[in-house]
């Protein structure tokens, strides 16, 4: 198996049998795999006593929760009634266009993952692209190149 079992072994220990956990165990799991493998959810299912079925509707459920593998970086683009009005299908169009993918997707050297949301609750800030976690307001097409350019350029330094 390809996947790291250690990280999961620190992240279920003491937590056998808790199947109430089930939520912050793949959490845990999302932010050190930067997803939920299949064969770690299984184990997952046998060592939280949850039916295998449940750890999938969990996971499927929830917007956090990705079955694919992520890039280091996620690029968020909000694509409200806010946000779409004052531009966001262009800077959607630049980040898919610069980085050659498609909503949803992940660049070849999984550096970056591309998604999309209906709102991210900050209309004023709009338009909105959220990197890595950071709300990055008042968006142009100009500031989201560098952006990604710096990210690439810090990328390749380390």
């Amino acid at each position: 198996m390809a996947i790291a079992l250690n990280k999961l072994d620190k992240i279920l220990k003491g937590r056998e049998g808790s199947s109430f956990e089930l939520i912050e165990v793949l959490q845990d799991i999302q932010r050190d795999y930067r997803y939920l493998p299949e064969e770690v959810l299984r184990i997952v299912s046998e060592k939280l006593s949850v039916p295998l079925i449940e750890v999938f509707k969990v996971a499927n459920f929830y917007k956090a929760f990705t079955l694919k593998p992520r890039g280091k970086h996620l690029i968020t683009v909000c694509m409200g009634t806010a946000c779409h009005v004052r531009g966001a299908p262009k800077f959607l169009d630049e980040v898919l266009g610069q980085l050659k993918v498609k909503p949803g997707e992940t660049t070849e050297d999984g550096e970056f993952t591309v998604e999309t949301v209906n709102c991210l609750g900050a209309c004023a800030l709009g338009p909105l692209v959220v990197l890595d976690g950071k709300y990055c307001d008042h968006m142009t097409t100009a500031k989201l190149r560098v952006l990604i350019q710096e990210v690439r350029g810090n990328a390749k330094k380390k």
